[in-house]
């Protein structure tokens, strides 16, 4: 694949290696003159899908505190993003403590909102568009910018069934109980899933391919427990720097929803049984 030349151009670049860098994206390292730096590129991109990448990063980037990193851009085009390289390691004894503390911090910075980063009414999750339109509280925003639009896109295109809709009409008028205490809005990296966590040479945490924007915390930590890969001192690390209403837990299955329905979207597969098993159980 030929790399962006508006990107790429004046690195002086000595090698190209292909890494790993993503189920929808392909990605590279770039060694140059100056070291080594990180190049993600589509061959047919979703329109300002790698510029809203960018918006997300340099938003937590400069939100986060000095113990949660974030790769700074260093380019962005239409066809890709250049960003920092990572040298990656292995957890260390704290690790997963820091990160509970930095994505705590994290949660803590004043929002306006629930929402897409200034103005941003789209966003992506993965290859999936996903609407970020302002709602006026959480419990709309979730329930129609998120749940019943992915729920008709999963039963017209990637064979959810119809009963998904009855479910969700079901759950409605329990929207309150089902979203929570009411919070302030959050920036949140969005799709926090293990792979978009990176741990350096040195034991410290990084975050990478966010989907970030204004949204009940509570989102980010029900990702983190959909597949697994965080350790228990990171929620513990949580708890005690920014403690999450009572019945959090039991909220998560609900949170999980979202980003399952986009796997349905992307996969198919067992995934319909997943969101229809939490629609179930919910309802």
């Amino acid at each position: 694949m030929r790399l962006p030349e508006e990107l790429v151009a004046g690195l002086g670049s000595i090698r190209i290696v292909p890494v790993h860098g993503g189920d929808t994206a392909r990605a590279y390292r770039l060694d140059t003159s100056n070291g080594p730096v990180f190049l993600k590129t589509h061959p047919h991109p979703q329109p300002l899908m790698f510029e809203r990448e960018a918006r997300g990063l340099r938003a937590l980037r400069q939100a986060a505190p000095a113990s949660l990193h974030i790769p700074e851009v260093l380019a962005v085009s239409q066809r890709g993003i250049l960003m920092e390289w990572i040298d990656e390691g292995h957890r260390c004894p704290g690790s997963d403590a820091r990160l509970g503390e930095g994505l705590a911090e994290l949660h803590t910075r004043p929002a306006q909102g629930f929402g897409g980063l200034d103005g941003d009414n789209i966003g992506f999750l993965g290859s999936v568009e996903v609407n970020m339109a302002p709602a006026s509280s959480w419990p709309e925003f979730f329930l129609e910018r998120r749940l019943r639009p992915l729920i008709n896109r999963a039963v017209a295109e990637a064979g959810l069934p119809v009963e998904a809709l009855r479910l969700l009409d079901v759950l409605e008028p329990r929207l309150g109980e089902l979203c929570g205490p009411p919070e302030p809005p959050s920036l949140v990296h969005g799709d926090l899933w293990a792979g978009n966590r990176l741990v350096d040479a040195s034991g410290e945490n990084w975050l990478v391919d966010p989907v970030a924007y204004h949204a009940h915390r509570e989102s980010d930590l029900a990702m983190m427990q959909l597949f697994g890969g965080f350790g228990d001192a990171t929620f513990a690390a949580y708890q005690q720097v920014h403690p999450l209403a009572d019945g959090w837990q039991q909220r998560v299955p609900w949170y999980q929803l979202a980003p399952l329905l986009v796997h349905v979207i992307i996969f198919g597969g067992g995934y319909v049984d997943a969101v229809m098993s939490r629609l179930r159980a919910l309802g």
